[in-house]
């Protein structure tokens, strides 16, 4: 599979570059925010090959590309731009959900960059843990402070990280972002902190607190330092602009943070971590069950990041945090468990190495795969997945588990268990076995509906299908459907088209707005705008006349259809007519390919490579 063509493929699919609001990716998925969603061709992304799912919740659009999503983003990140990936030069047309969506955009938006840092400085933690328990470093040295204050940076400087992702949420300046968690953190301000006295700004007393490792006060105070840098860069004379819009956002947002927004942030700061200590001393088994039975569902529906501050302040605070992590690795577990299950007990060949593959991905910590490409796919293994997870949860809450560091819970990510009490990674060992042994069970006795028979039956009619076909296949010619200038298709300023993606065949620079019939034969179909026409000859070349690039953002305005899908075709017959000058004038290039769809059929596409054509010359030679 080439992820990177698949880049430009969704690139396209998307609504091009210039639909791009937001674009940030985590382990597995494209994470995108659009001007106008209506512009997204979401069924056709849905089947494009290398795409597991699409998952349009919690205020972003979410393509699942597995394991190979980096490759996918780098491709479409270099075609938006090192600097655009926001396109924060443009007016953001936002839309309007409600209140828990976007709160939840929010949320992934300014955690999304930081996950790297927390999860290294986690892991050096947990390294840090198991070198102490080895006695290979002493508590007391330098060798150990060294390493626990690097460990620890990511975690102090919390706010410093998140002004980043919230700065490019809310469409502020970062830099001004960073430099107002940098003054909360300020050891001056540390300083009076713990002095204790009162202070106060041009006579209103300031309310003392500890922003390090604070969560909420950051994203609360650059939502509003947005709001001062627009009025800023609307009312700066332009002269002095330079100098007096970077003071006013100081001058005003951060002393602002100081004694309204830091504050009452710190006090929800205090309220999330107060209410995750009562409901674990009451019932300690609860949000681990609640959490590894439907955390699948939290990330069907994109609502997995709302725990994450809570997760995040409790490490903060205490070292540790018992909200997402212990049943995250129950789920986990019991996600990867159900596909494997699906794996041994299937017989199709093809659901074996999927389930196989993605289901030891899922016990080691990325369970998208298996829960979009299996599980979810054949129902009853996801139903058995939270069966497993709530299992293993209840004992994983029972047991008082905790997760020192931040870090997606799996085989791969122990070590993040590893802590001040030796029995922790115990109980996080018996919990991975709990659940794995629940969700496979489970997932083996709900069975599933193999689909082996269906598919043998699929492949063989297909096989016999092609058989007839090569029987009958010859060689054929198809003549230009168009009036113009022929160019070999490896000019064409797309991708797609060029590389042959689509199928071979050449390219015309229309001179008039009309589409010929290119052989006798049928339309197999008209797409919807009328930028593009499938059809097929009595002799069985299937062609796609695709006029124009990127042209279905018109949404058929320039295009009239002549002839329907089903309708016969003989040779001559005008069969669509467009306005050459209205794409022009639309900005769009009309330079036409004309393709060969079933080009695997042949031994040879033999186009005309380059001059003037007529609709009655021969544009292609298809050798059978």
């Amino acid at each position: 599979m080439d992820y990177k063509a698949l880049g430009y493929e969704l690139l396209e699919l998307v609504g091009g570059k210039e639909n791009i609001s937001k674009l940030t990716h985590c382990a597995t998925r494209l994470r995108f925010e659009f001007y106008d969603k209506s512009k997204v061709a979401v069924k056709k992304i849905e089947t494009t090959p290398g795409v597991i799912s699409v998952v349009d919740k919690g205020g972003q659009f979410q393509i699942v590309i597995g394991n190979e999503v980096q490759t996918t983003f780098r491709a479409i990140k270099d075609e938006l731009g090192e600097g655009n990936l926001s396109n924060a030069d443009k007016k953001e047309e936002k839309e309007k959900g409600n209140v828990i969506n976007r709160i939840i955009s929010v949320i992934s938006t300014t955690f999304t960059p930081v996950i790297p840092a927390l999860i290294g400085g986690g892991m050096m933690k947990a390294v840090l843990s198991i070198l102490v328990l080895l006695n290979l470093v002493n508590t007391s040295g330098s060798t150990y402070e060294i390493i626990n204050f690097i460990s620890d940076a990511p975690f102090y400087f919390m706010p410093v990280l998140l002004a980043y992702g919230a700065a490019i949420k809310f469409n502020c300046s970062p830099i001004l972002a960073m430099t107002m968690a940098c003054a909360l953190l300020h050891p001056s301000w540390g300083g009076f902190v713990a002095a204790g006295d009162a202070m106060h700004f041009f006579g209103i007393p300031v309310t003392l607190v500890d922003y390090s490792y604070s969560v909420i006060p950051i994203i609360l105070g650059v939502w509003i330092l947005s709001y001062v840098e627009k009025f800023a860069e609307k009312y700066s004379p332009s002269i002095v602009k330079f100098f007096v819009k970077p003071l006013i956002i100081m001058f005003v947002s951060i002393p602002i943070a100081l004694l309204v927004v830091g504050p009452f942030g710190n006090l929800l700061n205090d309220l999330v971590q107060a209410g995750a200590d009562y409901i674990n001393g009451k019932a300690s088994w609860l949000i681990p069950m609640l959490m590894g039975a439907f955390q699948p569902f939290l990330v069907l529906t994109g609502t997995a990041w709302a725990m994450t501050p809570i997760a995040t302040v409790q490490i903060a605070n205490a070292g540790f945090e018992t909200v997402n992590g212990p049943g995250m690795l129950a789920s986990n577990i019991a996600q990867g468990a159900a596909a494997l299950a699906v794996a041994v007990k299937t017989k199709n060949k093809q659901l074996k190495q999927i389930a196989s593959s993605s289901g030891f991905t899922g016990v080691m910590g990325i369970t998208e795969p298996c829960l979009y490409g299996v599980n979810l796919k054949l129902k009853r293994p996801f139903i058995a997945s939270m069966i497993g997870g709530g299992i293993g949860g209840i004992y994983a809450g029972l047991s008082g588990l905790v997760r020192y560091s931040f870090v997606s819970p799996g085989l791969a990510a122990i070590p993040a268990f590893i802590g001040e009490n030796p029995m922790n990674v115990v109980h996080a060992l018996i919990t991975i076995a709990i659940s794995f042994a629940a969700g496979f069970a489970a997932s083996w006795i709900l069975g599933f509906d193999d689909p082996e028979e269906e598919g043998a039956e699929e492949t063989k009619e297909q096989e016999e299908a092609l058989e007839d076909t090569e029987k009958e296949t010859k060689d054929s010619v198809v003549y230009s459907p168009l009036k113009g200038k022929v160019i070999p298709l490896e000019e064409v300023n797309d991708e797609v088209f060029s590389k042959g993606i689509l199928g071979q065949g050449a390219a015309i620079i229309p001179e008039e707005g009309v589409v010929y019939a290119p052989f006798d034969g049928k339309i197999a179909s008209v797409f919807d705008t009328k930028h593009a026409i499938c059809l097929t000859s009595e002799d069985g070349v299937e062609l796609l006349i695709h006029i124009g690039i990127d042209t279905v953002n018109l949404e058929g305005k320039p295009f009239h259809a002549l002839k329907q899908s089903g309708d016969s075709i003989k040779k001559g017959d005008k069969i669509l007519e467009f306005q050459i000058d209205e794409i022009k004038k639309a900005g769009y290039d009309t330079v036409t390919p004309v393709l060969v769809g079933n080009t695997d059929t042949y031994r040879e596409i033999v186009s005309k490579k380059q001059g003037t054509v007529k609709s009655s010359e021969e544009l292609i030679h298809v050798v059978a």
